[in-house]
């Protein structure tokens, strides 16, 4: 670029939003990154770094100055255990934040913004099969979110819209479905179930006990959308002219038994699996891509097996880790 554009990047501390950081700068663009922490599991590539907490307006105004297009990641949220037992929390923090991040991106004349939602938004009564249809962008309403998260999603995007109309800021909507990979949260609850199964699956291989838990049946079914073609994909979502919301996700559907057999056979090791009690989410999802690929020209092309096989070994160095500090706690303490 010849004058780099400054972009800022919120949830830069998260998972998507620091692996887009670094690709954001790979790029060419200055990058501010802001969150309520620095990334867990390594250095922040931006240009500046603040920690704000973003449901603070005076904070959003002091993140969006100088700015020339928003990617709006930042977010209270995390596997179906979190989503599904704290609504309240939820919906009152990411409404604060969203709200605040778009008004002072408008004061302070940001000229794009991008919005991340999620496949949360679409309809309870249009996942209760595990062979669901995969779900297109128009089946969005009559709305009928599973949990607050889904609904606080919708909301925003509605939000987005109308600013756009109102006041002519290009916002741009995304609706991840799924997205893994290395350098994500695997572990503390708040970790997606791609993340948890490697965990789960390296603690197996680790410790020669094979039995791995899982909430339910394990035949509830998703499409899982490797980190590199999500990057991928908001980066030409933002640069092209389409402003209504859009799926990113793999549109190939897999039950969480088999997501559990590829990772197992990713480490090389025998798994049983011992079905329990617990949070599930809708019976099954998968994206529909034809816009996607209408819009954009351009599709996730990272199969899951090699997005898996990447984010088992980074979760495996880190289990091993922390195994390793384990036992070294209980030679001290003897």
């Amino acid at each position: 670029m010849e004058s780099q554009t400054k972009v800022l990047v919120t949830g830069a501390g998260g998972f998507i939003g620091s692996h887009l950081v670094t690709y954001l700068k790979n790029k060419g663009y200055w990058v501010r990154g802001v969150d309520i922490k620095f990334p867990e599991f390594g250095v922040s590539n931006a240009d500046e770094f603040e920690i704000l907490d973003l449901r603070r307006w005076d904070n959003c105004l002091q993140a969006t100055r100088n700015i020339e297009e928003v990617y709006a990641l930042a977010a209270d949220m995390g596997g179906m255990g979190f989503i599904s037992a704290n609504n309240a929390q939820i919906l009152y923090n990411n409404s604060l934040m969203n709200l605040h991040t778009i008004e002072a991106a408008k004061t302070n004349g940001v000229k794009r913004y991008l919005y991340s939602s999620s496949a949360c938004v679409y309809p309870e009564y249009l996942q209760e099969d595990a062979n669901v249809t995969p779900l297109k962008e128009s089946d969005v309403f009559p709305a009928q979110p599973q949990d607050a998260y889904g609904w606080e999603k919708l909301f925003t995007e509605i939000l987005c819209k109308y600013f756009r109309e109102d006041f002519g800021i290009e916002t741009r909507t995304v609706r991840f479905h799924n997205v893994f990979g290395e350098k994500g949260t695997w572990e503390g609850g708040r970790e997606k179930v791609p993340a948890a199964l490697c965990r789960k699956i390296a603690f197996a291989k680790l410790t020669g006990n094979s039995e791995i838990e899982i909430w339910g049946d394990g035949k509830q079914t998703r499409s899982f959308c490797y980190i590199n073609d999500c990057l991928e994909g908001i980066y030409r979502l933002m640069r092209s002219d389409f402003h209504k919301p859009i799926n990113l996700g793999q549109d190939r559907m897999i039950s969480i038994n088999e997501l559990a057999d590829i990772i197992a056979a990713t480490a090389g090791v025998n798994i049983t699996k011992k079905h329990i009690d617990g949070p599930q989410g809708v019976r099954g999802r998968n994206s529909d891509n034809n816009l996607l690929r209408e819009t954009l020209g351009w599709e996730p092309e990272i199969s899951l097996e090699e997005g898996l096989k990447i984010t088992y070994e980074w979760i495996e160095a880190e289990v091993r880790r922390s195994l390793a500090l384990s036992e070294q706690g209980a030679v001290a303490t003897q």
